[in-house]
């Protein structure tokens, strides 16, 4: 299944590692965001690893 939905839960800490895994969709300004506009199914291998290595386990997907 395609990942259609992204979102960052309350409690990020901003340790950068979703941005380095995946520029395509995460930015960090003063905390992460999901950028908005993205075909997230292009980047479903990066949205994964990146949610499986967030250290506070905030990062969503569907």
């Amino acid at each position: 299944m395609a990942v259609e939905k992204v979102w960052i839960e309350d409690g990020c800490i901003s340790c950068g590692l979703c941005e380095d895994v995946c520029p395509e969709v995460f930015k960090i300004v003063d905390l992460a965001t999901v950028l908005e506009g993205v075909n997230y199914s292009e980047y479903e291998d990066g949205i994964k690893e990146a949610a499986d290595g967030c250290p506070v386990e905030v990062i969503k997907f569907e």
